[in-house]
């Protein structure tokens, strides 16, 4: 039986009940997404609340996590209060199309579902958090992100590498900018599958940062500097 459970240096993540477990995607977005000056924050489509944790342990004073997914919310709920920030973080059990706030965000995170050519899964709650058309795709996704964004706040995703021209256009549509998008690489020498992108809510031109982030050097070593150095306060 797979564990049910992820331990991390100030918090545990119970996925058991949770569609899409924890993993390297979550990771990476919650310990990249820029936080400084952030109060408060939003996390689209929460799953175990592992995000929203990893950023309300980066200093965010607020952070309310959405997901449509009873079960997962449940579970995520139940992360959350566990955690030494549990007077910090709010989860909420609706669809993003269905939830409004009084006070918009200075930070949007999230890992969408973004399979969007691959093949269906047989689990319908895997497959919902897998596939864009099946419940959020990226033109919803902006769209709420734009709605409940402050203006010149800043939102994170990550994406594979082939949803970047489709994520885009949804971006730009909705008058989000590019200001950071880092290549990740699974190992040297390898092509980038996945993308770190940090985006401005201005119609404004501005300077994009461009890097990369090698996962892994070598087959000895398990991760590279970079990653260790990105993790490093997360993983035991």
């Amino acid at each position: 039986m797979p564990k049910s459970y992820f331990d991390f240096k100030q918090f545990r993540i119970y996925h058991d009940r949770c569609a899409m477990k924890v993993g390297t995607d979550g990771v990476l977005l919650g310990a990249w997404s820029s936080t400084e000056g952030v109060n408060r924050a939003l996390d689209i489509g929460t799953g175990s609340g592992l995000v929203a944790l990893m950023i309300t342990q980066r200093g965010v004073e607020k952070v309310v996590g959405v997901e449509i997914d009873t079960e997962a919310a449940q579970q995520a709920a139940e992360n959350a209060a566990a955690s030494p920030w549990s007077n910090n973080i709010r989860i909420e059990s609706t669809d993003i199309s269905d939830f409004k706030t009084e006070k918009k965000f200075d930070l949007i995170v999230s890992n969408p579902p973004y399979f969007e050519e691959s093949l269906r899964c047989p689990d319908n709650r895997r497959s919902a958090a897998r596939h864009t058309d099946t419940s959020l795709n990226f033109a919803m996704l902006t769209t709420h992100a734009r709605r409940l964004i402050k203006e010149g706040g800043r939102f994170c995703v990550i994406i594979p590498t082939t949803a970047e021209s489709s994520f885009m256009a949804a971006c730009i549509a909705a008058h989000f900018t590019l200001v950071r998008r880092t290549a990740v690489i699974t190992r040297s020498g390898k092509a980038p599958r996945r993308l770190l992108l940090e985006l401005c809510q201005t119609t404004q031109a501005l300077s994009v940062t461009h890097d990369e982030l090698i996962l892994q050097d070598n087959n000895e070593n398990p991760r590279s500097e970079s990653y260790t150095k990105l993790t490093s306060d997360f993983y035991l």
